[in-house]
Formats: structure tokens, sequence, C-alpha cells
């Protein structure tokens, strides 16, 4: 007898990297999930007897469920205010994450630097990239996913390739190399060193913080090692003036970050970005819809 599909199960084995999938598309990890569940109610509906490679065609529902929801936020994001930075995605434990998503994304991949890259890429273009470049699926497979020929997949690849090879520049550092640097930049805002905090920055650093027009934060990128030195001691003391601190240290989207909490509620998510030795980037998120996934 031949073994009767399970298509359950089958979605249940691949949610992980399916989550994946939609996450490195959206940068959203509540417009993942709602995409994960719009895609198995449509899993659910398929004749699963004639599908060949149950991995490849759930993949095929989730990238064109992503795509159209990413076009819709294009639109939104067109009128964001200030600064627009992906939702904040656990990594400390990948499948076992304290956020309670399961999901595979490790390394580089899911860095904020390279979710800001990808914004820059067409929408077909993102998903032939992360398909073919983050999760390695066949052309064939990724040309049924989003609806192109063959040829047509490789020539997107090639040019989103070509994209983010030109912006992007060193690699960021693992949380393992850039602990000591994390560890410095710390204990000098802690202590209110001015001079400590310039030390470990960038000449080019920039401070980007997405509070989407419901928070307080700056509404354009804070470049230079002075500035953004003042700013976070400025911030730090602001907060210590809004009530009592609690400052916790995860690890977001593959870096080290400081969560902040309030009087018990989580006000901010900032990540930091080390490459070649120092601080390169802040990641400050504050929109409260960006962190109701985060449990700290």
């Amino acid at each position: 007898m031949s073994q009767q599909p399970d298509p359950e199960g089958e979605f249940t084995a691949h949610r992980a990297l399916l989550f994946s999938i939609a996450y490195e598309i959206l940068g959203s990890v509540a417009d993942a999930e709602d995409v994960l569940q719009d895609s198995y109610l449509r899993w659910r509906s398929v004749r699963h007897t004639s599908v060949q490679n149950a991995r490849a065609y759930l993949a095929k529902i989730v990238t064109r469920q992503a795509l159209g929801v990413l076009r819709s936020a294009a639109r939104r994001r067109e009128q964001y205010v200030g600064p627009w930075l992906p939702e904040p995605l656990a990594t400390e434990a990948v499948g076992e994450a304290p956020d309670g998503i399961d999901h595979v994304l490790t390394g580089e991949a899911v860095t904020t630097a390279m979710l800001l890259l990808l914004e820059t890429l067409t929408p077909t273009q993102r998903a032939v990239f992360v398909l073919r470049e983050v999760f390695a699926f066949e052309y064939a497979e990724i040309a049924a996913a989003v609806g192109k020929s063959e040829a047509a997949v490789r020539q997107l690849n090639q040019r989103a390739r070509t994209s983010v090879r030109a912006k992007r520049h060193a690699a960021v550092a693992t949380p393992v190399q850039a602990a000591p640097i994390a560890e410095r930049l710390l204990t000098a805002a802690a202590t209110g060193d001015v001079q400590g905090l310039m030390d470990v920055l960038a000449p080019d650093v920039v401070f980007l913080g997405d509070g989407g027009g419901l928070v307080t934060t700056a509404l354009r990128p804070v470049v230079g090692p002075d500035k953004v030195a003042r700013l976070l001691l400025g911030l730090l003391a602001k907060g210590a003036r809004m009530g009592e601190l609690d400052i916790r240290l995860p690890t977001y989207n593959g870096m080290h970050s400081v969560a902040v909490l309030v009087d018990g509620v989580l006000d901010q998510l900032t990540s930091i970005e080390v490459r070649d030795g120092v601080v390169t980037s802040l990641y400050c998120v504050r929109n409260p819809q960006k962190l109701t996934s985060v449990r700290i």
C-alpha cells in the first residue's frame, strides 16, 4: 500500500523553514506568522497526492503569500515616520528562542544590516535572493515560487547579488567575536565615559531609531562617534528619569542587544552591530508594535 499523505505533519516538519522564508522576505515576525497561517489554510486545500516535493511546494505557497504582503507593506513604509527597522527576532538558541518562535536563520543572513539591504531590492528580487542565497533552493523551484521562467530567475538573482555585494561592507561579527566590543560599549555607557564610548565607535557609526511615530526617538540617522556617544548617554539619563530601569542583554538578529525595561515594561531593544573590531551601527527599536513578540 502507498503511504497516505500527511498534510499537517508535512507542514509541521517544515514550519521553521517556512517562517524563516517569510521573515527574510518581510522583516516582520507578526507578518511572517500571519503568512504561515494563511499558507497552512491554502496547503490544506491542495490535492496532496499530486505533490511530489512538499518542501518546495510549501515554500512556493509561503513565498507567494509573503510577496503579496510585502507589496502592500512597501506602500505603507513610504509613509513611515522616521527610519524603518525590521522586527527583532531572537537568535540566542535557534529552534528554542525565548520568543517561542522556531526558525532556522543563522549568521549574517538574519542581521539587521542584511535585512535592510534586502529592503533595497524589488519584492521579486528579494524573494529570489532569499530562496537561492539563504536557503539554497534550486532555480526551477524558485521559478515556480515566483511565477517566472528559470532564465529570468537566474537574471534576477544575479542582479540582486550584484546590488547586495555593492552595498555590503565588511562582514558583521558573530556574537562571540563581538562580545568584548559590546562589553566595552556597555561599560563606557554605564559609567558615563564619553571618550570610552568614542574609542569603540567607528568613525562613521550610525544610530537608527524606530519609533514608528508612536513613541519618541531620533527621526533621522545620527552619524558620528561624538553625536552617537552623547545620544546614548542622554538616552540612559532620560530612561532613569522615567522609572526603575532593568537592563538585560539578549541576542537578537545575530547581534548582542540591550533590552531596556522601565518599571517592568519593555521600552526598547537596541542591537549592537560590530565590524572590524568597532561598533558600526546601533539599531534601536522602540515602536511598541514591533516589540510584542520580544520575550525578555
